[in-house]
Parts: C-alpha cells; structure tokens; sequence
C-alpha cells in the first residue's frame, strides 16, 4: 500500500530545523524592532530622523508613514526585514526542490519508485506552502501579539491581510525557483530565477517612486502589486494579492507541465 503524500510528508519532516530557524529569526526581526516604536514614536525622535533623510530615500525605503505603529510595522518588517528573511527561504526551498534533487540524484530515485513527475512537483510546492504559510503566520501571532504593548495601534484583521501578501510575494519567489528548476535542472538556474523575481520587484517599485514618469515600472513590480498601499494601515489591495498569488499558483502549475515533458539528468 502506497503512502500519502510521500514527497510532503518527507519534506516536511526533513525540513524541520530549517523552518524552526527561519521562525526563530522571525521572531528576533520582530522583538528587536518592534518593542522600540514607543521609544521612538512617542517621543518625536523618528520624525526628527525622517526629517533628516532625502525624500527620495524615504520615498524607496517606504518610511513615509514610519511614525505611526502601523506604518513603522509595515515599513520595518513587512516590507524590508521580513520579506527578505521569507524570500531567502523560499529561494532556499524552491530552488532545492526540483533542482537540487535532480542535481544529487534523489529526483531520479524518487520517479523511479513509482511517484509521477506532476505529483513530485505539486507535493513539493504544498510542502514550501505550508512551511511559509508557517513563517506568515507566525509574524502576524507576534504582531498581534506586541501590538497593545507596542502601542502600534494596528486594525488586528489588517495583520491578517499583511502576512498573506507577505507570504504570496515569498511564495511566488519559490514557484518561480521551482519553474526554473523544473526548466533546467540546475540550482543556480533555481536560486537566481527565484531571487531576481523578488530583487527586481522590489528595485522596480523603488525606482518607480522617484519619479511620476516611472510608474509605469509597477506594472513589473509584484511588490508595488501588493505594497502600493499599505496593508497594515489602509487595508490589503485584493487585486494586487490575487495577481501575486495567482502568478505563484500559475508557476507551480507550469513547473509540473514541464517536467513531465523534459528528461531528467542522470
């Protein structure tokens, strides 16, 4: 009798430090920064600091709205530390997935015995899912969590609204490495891919805000798609998450399609 989900099953179970890692780091992102806002916030000392710096950094680094809890929540984690800490994660995963178990042999081993390609592919990206649908929802506990004694003031269902596009924009990063890794076999192929959809995303809508002429740049931009407006402080832009979540669910489509047509490297 065959097992259920057995590409799941063992990658979650082999994954397990990893994920427990990224949630400590997770967790030291947010009590390193988020604990400070009264200090700062309450006193004038971030507005004094903001007043200081060149609009057009403010302007990149999205600290326009820094000085109120929400915004300094949004501005210093969900739009800076924490999307990089998920993106390399899910960089990590995706890239690991198809591409680095073709490259060590165990992809080969694994279709042998019987798993088909499309269910080695859907069973990896459910097993990086649920691993960042873990790390979301783990920062939204401990915003929720801080928010009172922080005085950020944050609308509690907006954080709700906040992970899930923090998680669709890392999770497009890993279906996107995994598309790639189902293309080419290869890791570095995986983790560039991977990497530059979250880079380029983010330098596009940066750029985009130096001028009104360029914002025509954030139509490539699932950052801006997501991030336009801030879901912590106006609520998440439905169009934007829908975008971001479908092109990643289109990735992990696309991925298991391919494979199936390519061979495999022995």
């Amino acid at each position: 009798m065959r097992s259920i989900l057995p590409v799941f099953r063992r990658s979650i179970r082999e994954s397990w430090r990893s994920t427990a890692g990224w949630s400590v780091g997770v967790a030291a992102v947010l009590f390193l920064y988020l604990p400070l806002y009264p200090s700062f916030g309450a006193s004038g000392q971030l507005q004094g600091i903001i007043d200081s710096m060149p609009k057009e950094l403010i302007d990149t680094l999205g600290y326009d709205q820094i000085t109120t809890g929400a915004g300094y929540a949004q501005s210093t984690f969900y739009g800076l530390t924490g999307f990089l800490l998920l993106t390399i994660a899910a960089v990590m995963w995706g890239s690991a997935a198809i591409a680095g178990a073709e490259e060590s042999g165990r992809l080969e081993l694994d279709l042998a015995h019987g798993i088909g390609r499309a269910q080695y592919v859907v069973e990896s990206a459910l097993s990086i899912l649920v691993r960042m649908l873990w790390l979301g929802a783990f920062a939204g506990v401990i915003v929720w969590a801080v928010n009172g004694p922080a005085e950020l003031d944050i609308n509690p269902p907006r954080i709700i609204g906040a992970s899930v596009a923090l998680v669709g924009l890392a999770f497009l990063s890993a279906s996107a490495g995994l598309l790639a890794g189902a293309l080419t076999g290869r890791k570095s192929w995986a983790s560039g891919v991977g990497a530059g959809i979250a880079v380029l995303g983010y330098v596009f809508q940066a750029v985009a805000k130096q001028s009104d002429d360029l914002e025509w740049l954030n139509v490539f931009s699932p950052y801006a798609w997501v991030y336009h407006q801030s879901p912590l402080l106006d609520g998440v832009h439905l169009g934007g998450l829908a975008a971001v979540w479908g092109l990643a669910l289109l990735c992990a489509a696309a991925s298991a399609v391919v494979l199936q047509r390519r061979d495999i490297a022995g």
